[in-house]
């Protein structure tokens, strides 16, 4: 028997107009030509070992994966991971559902962050309409163009809003790809996109969304500079989930493109450089699967698995001075329990774990390369 579920239809959704945020672009973003925060000694080595890696990538055309948790975006550093990508220092962006949807905000309103606590209390968290609304649509719009759900989003904001199709021409689209004789997953993308036409009754044609922040956008620089940007979300871990534009279909094969897409990465990455700056959870998980993929094929064509990759890890959590390079800490070692080394150590190549704020790393960073 199904189990019952929740009608988000019932919700009362609020404008985004009617939240009280915490940030505002303008005040908190980082110029890539300030004075970088004050590091350690050994900071500092580790980042210009960092700098110097991803310039022997860069000369030798080897991937530069950056992948990242919503505080970046959260601490105004998308001006410097543009310059970065402006300047072809990153060949791929990644990110959690997340920093997808702090970077829209910041782009659209130039504001973003509520007060979860009290607005939990309020039945208002993460419940707002243009949030939820803009950003489902975008996968669900570009998923029928195949595109993945980073580079959706991108489009959107380097267009100023989505070209919704009318129920006629999806239909006609559907029947089409039913008849053919090997439909692609472009079937289901028609179909999710028809479900949410008919049932948020969308009127064909343009749906302006304006973005006046958009030079703070981190998706927009990638999409005008033609470089992947992924998302990597979670159903349900983020608050467009809440609202009944969010397509479990459109959201799913949007994330698995993109997967599929930062494993294509990973399978190239011998030689390059792959950072990881605030992101505990989502990048060693990714990666771990993406190398485990990326080395099965490796293996089949050259008899070895991927190797001379370099990893960097960036995060506030303390974990001694243990230098990974040498191995794996025991178990009596504070080190030994950061898990997300751990992790990362395990997918062969070198791991360097910089303990350092995020703002103090990408500054210090962006300086080295230039």
């Amino acid at each position: 028997m199904p189990c019952a579920q929740f009608d988000r239809s019932k919700l009362l959704i609020r404008p985004l107009s009617a939240r009280e945020n915490q940030l505002r672009i303008a005040e908190i973003a980082v110029s890539p030509e300030g004075p970088a925060p004050e590091v350690s000694d050994r900071v500092r080595a580790q980042i210009e070992r960092a700098a110097h890696r991803i310039m022997e990538a860069k000369k030798h055309d080897r991937p530069v994966i950056l992948t990242y948790g919503a505080h970046l975006v959260k601490n105004g550093l998308a001006p410097v991971v543009i310059r970065m990508i402006e300047r072809g220092w990153i060949t791929h962006l990644a990110t959690n559902g997340a920093g997808s949807i702090h970077d829209w905000e910041f782009a659209a309103i130039g504001e973003s962050s509520e007060d979860v606590r009290a607005n939990v209390a309020r039945g208002e968290f993460g419940i707002w309409e243009e949030t939820g609304k803009f950003l489902n649509l975008a996968v669900a719009v570009g998923g029928v163009s195949g595109l993945g759900y980073g580079s959706s989003v991108g489009k959107m904001i380097a267009e100023d809003g989505l070209m919704i199709p009318s129920r006629e021409s999806l239909r006609e689209l559907i029947c089409a790809g039913a008849s053919a004789r090997k439909p692609g997953d472009d079937l289901g993308a028609l179909s999710d996109m028809l479900e949410l036409v008919r049932e948020l009754d969308l009127p064909p044609g343009w749906m302006e969304m304006p973005h006046p922040f958009k030079r703070y956008s981190i998706p927009h620089a990638a999409y005008a500079n033609d470089v992947p940007f992924t998302v990597h979300p979670g159903i349900g871990y983020d608050i467009i989930h809440t609202h009944p534009a969010s397509s479990g279909g459109a959201i799913g094969r949007g994330a698995l493109r993109d997967f599929l897409c930062y494993a294509e990465a990973v399978s190239r990455l011998s030689g390059g450089v792959h950072l990881s700056v605030g992101s505990a959870i989502m990048a060693p998980m990714i990666f771990e699967k993406s190398m485990s993929m990326a080395n099965n094929l490796a293996i089949q064509r050259t008899g070895k698995p991927i190797e001379d990759h370099y990893m960097v890890v960036v995060d506030i959590q303390e974990g001694g001075d243990w230098d990974w390079s040498a191995g794996e800490p025991p178990p009596d070692n504070p080190a030994y329990y950061l898990r997300f080394c751990k992790s990362f150590y395990r997918m062969g190549g070198t791991l360097d774990y910089i303990c350092a704020d995020n703002r103090a790393f990408l500054q210090s960073l962006c300086r080295a390369l230039v």
